[in-house]
């Protein structure tokens, strides 16, 4: 038995020992449009696209793409930031295993979510938070009511923690580009509940 040990532990570092790809680098050619998450890095880490005042893309618009400014068209082209596929795969549309992909990008117009959640705790019951935000009915409304007696500043620092109340133009606050961002996900006619069958 203990023979049979030392001869399988010897074969299978002989196993191991044995190069799988005998030196050969093997590459794939992929529309690398239709790669997935986990197959690609993009941005290309040697790429700098974020604004640094903005924490967005820059060229980033109110339409929520980002803009082309560089481009020499007349017309204006989305912003594609350049993307790096895996080892091992070359992309068809460049023959190298770089590519272009468009990028969503949350439109700011310099509201801090900082600012405004500790303008929120500590004067929302002036109604700087509202003030701040754009919102001047409001904030005179908490001011002459002290914050409609504490319950209102109460109600604005949960909503702006969440990121439910934004500012009023309709933009996203500045935030790091990678920090605790929210995605509210609504339901309209496009959307619906596919049912679950017990199995």
């Amino acid at each position: 038995m203990f023979h049979l040990m030392q001869f399988l532990s010897g074969l299978l570092l002989l196993l191991l020992s044995i190069p799988l790809s005998n030196g050969v680098e093997y590459t794939y050619e992929i529309d690398c449009s239709n790669l997935r998450m986990g197959q690609y890095i993009c941005p290309h880490p040697d790429y700098d696209f974020i604004d640094p005042k903005t924490q967005q893309p820059k060229g980033c618009t109110k339409e929520n793409k980002a803009k082309d400014e560089t481009s020499n068209h007349i017309l204006i082209t989305l912003f594609s930031v350049l993307c790096l596929a895996a080892d091992g795969l070359i992309c068809t549309e460049t023959k190298n295993n770089t590519f272009k992909k468009d990028i969503p990008c949350k439109w700011t117009n310099g509201y801090s979510f900082e600012t405004s959640l500790l303008l929120s705790i500590f004067l929302g019951m002036f109604g700087a938070d509202r003030f701040y935000l754009g919102y001047p009915a409001l904030g005179l409304l908490k001011l002459s009511t002290l914050g409609f007696l504490f319950l209102g500043q109460f109600a604005d620092v949960i909503l702006i923690a969440t990121q439910i109340v934004g500012p009023a133009d309709g933009s996203h606050y500045v935030m790091p580009y990678y920090g605790a961002g929210i995605h509210i996900v609504t339901s309209n006619n496009f959307t619906y509940r596919v049912p679950q069958y017990d199995c």
